[in-house]
C-alpha cells in the first residue's frame, strides 16, 4: 500500500505541473503579461533600486515564458514516466523499486527547479516580486508548489524495504 501511495503523489504531482504547464499555454498572453511585469519590477515602492536590471525586451520575455513553460512541461513528462515504471515495478523487490524512483525524482527536482529556483530565487530574491501585490500572490503560489515537489521528492526517495 505505501508503494501505491508513493506512486499516487508522482502521478498527482505530475497533473499538478502538467495543469500549470497547460492553463498557462491557454493563457499565454496572461502569462506573457505576468512574466513581463515582474521582469520590468514595476511598482517597486518598498525596495526602489536593485542589482538586477528591468528586463523589459520582448524576446527575453518570451524566452522567460518559453523556459517557464518548457520547464513545467518537462517536470510532468518526466513523472509521469516515473509514475509509470514505480506502477509496474510497485509489487517488485525492494531494490527493484527502488530503481523506478528515477524518472519521478527527476521530475519533482525540475518541479524544484521550477517553483523554488526561477519563481523563488530570481523572481523572489533578485527581481523583488513580492513587493507588488500580482507578484507576492504569484511567489506565494509557487513556494507551494516548490513544497509540494519537495515533499514528494523526499517521501519518493526514502528507501523501500522488503516489508511494504
Amino acid at each position: 500500500m505505501i508503494r501505491s501511495f508513493k506512486c499516487a503523489f508522482v502521478l498527482l504531482l505530475a497533473l499538478m505541473a502538467l495543469f500549470y504547464a497547460l492553463q498557462n499555454i491557454a493563457n499565454i498572453e496572461a502569462c506573457y503579461a505576468a512574466i513581463a511585469y515582474v521582469l520590468s519590477m514595476a511598482e517597486h515602492t518598498i525596495y526602489p533600486s536593485s542589482i538586477f536590471p528591468e528586463v523589459t525586451m520582448t524576446t527575453v520575455v518570451w524566452a522567460a515564458v518559453i523556459v517557464i513553460i518548457g520547464s513545467e512541461l518537462a517536470a510532468a513528462l518526466l513523472l509521469l514516466i516515473g509514475f509509470g515504471r514505480m506502477w509496474k515495478a510497485r509489487k517488485s523487490v525492494a531494490k527493484v523499486f527502488n530503481q523506478s524512483k528515477a524518472f519521478a525524482l527527476y521530475g519533482a527536482g525540475v518541479g524544484i527547479v521550477v517553483w523554488f529556483g526561477y519563481f523563488g530565487v530570481f523572481g523572489g530574491a533578485l527581481m523583488q516580486m513580492w513587493q507588488t501585490q500580482a507578484g507576492a500572490m504569484s511567489l506565494s503560489g509557487a513556494f507551494q508548489y516548490f513544497v509540494s515537489c519537495a515533499l514528494v521528492w523526499l517521501i519518493v526517495n526514502s528507501p523501500e524495504s522488503e516489508l511494504y
